[in-house]
């Protein structure tokens, strides 16, 4: 199983903040990659990017990537946090399986990030070999874990719900468990 993990709203002094795993099974995930890269061909728009996407792509691209077989968990704060205490009290609440292959995270981060992540699982019995923080351009789960926490981001903070809802309703019904702190 990989692990997929991005934020949205982390930046900001208001509204809320979301973090979001996607999980792939480890046997569907090279397909998963291949329907995310030829989606975004289709669009031709190049990796897909929640902020910097309008309306029409974003609805596009969510039309058909919510079919897509991946589950999710989604833990939503208030802001302002502290993003490395969120982020690790978020892994250690909802990353409780243990055949967990790699899990990406996205955006560069120091290794000492990597490593107080990993230590945190670790505590709580969880043996990730390989947790990475990557670039969004590398992995189609992280553009896929992108566009949920954009999406999720967006129905939290009251944001153009009448767009909004009937995708983050989709988007339910992949949701295994939805934190609020």
């Amino acid at each position: 199983m990989y692990i997929f993990i991005d934020e949205s709203g982390t930046h900001k002094d208001i509204d809320h903040s979301t973090f979001v795993l996607v999980y792939v099974a480890v046997n569907d995930y090279q397909t998963l990659e291949r329907k995310v890269q030829a989606l975004e061909a289709r669009l031709r728009r190049g990796a897909f990017h929640w902020k910097d996407t309008v309306w029409k792509v974003k609805k596009e691209f969510m039309e058909e990537a919510l079919s897509f077989d991946f589950r999710i968990k989604i833990a939503v704060f208030r802001n302002p946090i502290n993003t490395g205490a969120a982020l690790e009290l978020a892994l250690t609440h909802m990353i409780v399986e243990r055949d967990i292959t790699e899990i990406f995270i996205d955006g560069k981060k120091p290794k000492k990030y990597a490593r107080v992540l990993k230590k945190s699982l670790r505590d709580k019995g969880i043996r990730v070999s390989k947790l990475r923080t990557v670039n969004d351009e590398q992995f189609a789960g992280i553009r896929l874990a992108d566009m949920a926490a954009g999406l999720s981001r967006s129905y939290f903070d009251n944001k153009n719900l009448n767009k909004i809802t009937p995708y983050f309703e989709r988007l339910q019904k992949k949701t295994i468990i939805i934190i609020e702190q």
